[in-house]
């Protein structure tokens, strides 16, 4: 239990972070912290949380992580679902708090977006769904070979969550514009519900190509790695 609920807690502070920066400050009038700033907020919750509970869970925060140390043998099936749903769970709580801060404001509408995903017209640039498919799907595989690699045995003890945490940065830096970047079915989930039908009617697609990038991602570092990884 203490494991789930550290996970909660990773994919809530995720959501707060990540979604919050892009909701509240992003763009904030003259001084909004645009693009880079958000990628760095979702950058710097993986990082300082995977920093705060990893040794208690693995500081998966993300389904889509999950099932791929388990498709890399680093993650046992039997307790997929338990985190799934901790991190799912995380993910809404903190989109309602996200909301309830958010409707403070005079002139709010969630149906703007609410740093939610999409593709075609929901997409920031205007990107088709064959476009959003693909940068999710790479976009996750690669999160996962830096991830195996980053927590491999042989990699220098107690740094995991700094590549980690860059990676992230990094793979919202590049596709921010095409998605918004999910790369993370409870990061999606978390605010699609709140937005409704739009959101929810292309999250099929958040959950699909973060889960398939996911175990081609382990697929191939299990392809290079070492059997001592």
């Amino acid at each position: 239990m203490k494991a789930y609920g550290a996970e909660f807690l990773g994919t809530f502070w995720l959501v707060i972070g990540g979604c919050g920066s892009a909701v509240l400050a992003a763009a904030f009038p003259e001084l909004g912290i645009g693009l880079l700033g958000v990628s760095l907020a979702f950058g710097l919750t993986v990082l300082t949380m995977a920093y705060a509970v990893g040794h208690i869970s693995g500081g998966h925060f993300n389904p889509a992580v999950s099932i791929g140390l388990w498709a890399g043998g680093r993650f046992s099936a039997t307790q997929l679902l338990p985190y799934i749903g901790a991190q799912v769970l995380g993910g809404i709580v903190a989109g309602g708090v996200l909301y309830l801060i958010a409707s403070g404001q005079a002139g709010f509408d969630v149906s703007a977006g609410f740093a939610s995903n999409g593709y075609g017209e929901r997409s920031p640039g205007g990107y088709s769904l064959t476009a959003a498919a693909i940068s999710e799907v790479v976009m996750t595989a690669f999160f996962l070979i830096i991830i195996l690699g980053a927590t491999a045995k042989r990699a220098p003890a107690g740094f995991a969550p700094i590549p980690i945490g860059l990676a992230l940065t990094l793979i919202h830096l590049i596709s921010i514009p095409v998605t918004n970047t999910s790369v993370n079915p409870a990061r999606s989930t978390g605010v699609a519900i709140y937005v409704g039908d739009g959101a929810m009617t292309q999250l099929w697609l958040f959950w699909l190509a973060p889960i398939v990038g996911a175990l081609l991602g382990a697929l191939a570092y299990r392809l290079i790695g070492s059997a001592k990884d």
